[in-house]
């Protein structure tokens, strides 16, 4: 549409039916101050944390548990979530897809910035698609 205006509910509709990995994401803002983006949570999303920013989240469809620093609310349409940096959290549960959110992360949240409380259960690269290798993206 623009460069200061975006049809996030076209973007959704973007969005592949299936990954290889956790998410896939597509950015609309994309600075060193701020990004907001969609992305679709594919499987269970492991507990984990980011150490560079606060992430804000409007759940837009699907529902789910979602688990923050040792408490958890049900996910639905509506729903906005925020926290620090360093909240560990994830989505332990998802019960209706598609699940995606729109996210704000203040400032900017590095691809790669993903730390699993259990590292046998993932890292940046099954994460999210643009960080996987070319041959699983």
């Amino acid at each position: 549409m623009s460069d200061n205006v975006f049809d996030v509910l076209a973007a959704v509709a973007n969005l592949p039916d299936t990954a290889d990995t956790m998410l896939v994401d597509e950015y609309f803002v994309d600075k060193p101050t701020a990004s907001a983006r969609i992305f679709r949570i594919y499987r269970d999303l492991p507990l984990h944390f980011h150490r560079e920013c606060d992430e804000h989240l409007y759940v837009l469809s699907g529902r789910g548990t979602f688990h923050l620093d040792g408490e958890e609310f049900e996910a639905r349409p509506g729903l906005l979530l925020h926290f620090e940096k360093t909240k560990v959290h994830g989505f332990p549960h998802i019960s209706e897809h598609p699940l995606v959110v729109l996210a704000v992360d203040v400032p900017r949240r590095r691809p790669d910035d993903v730390v699993f409380v259990d590292p046998s259960q993932g890292d940046a690269a099954a994460f999210m698609a643009r960080n996987a290798p070319q041959d699983q993206a």
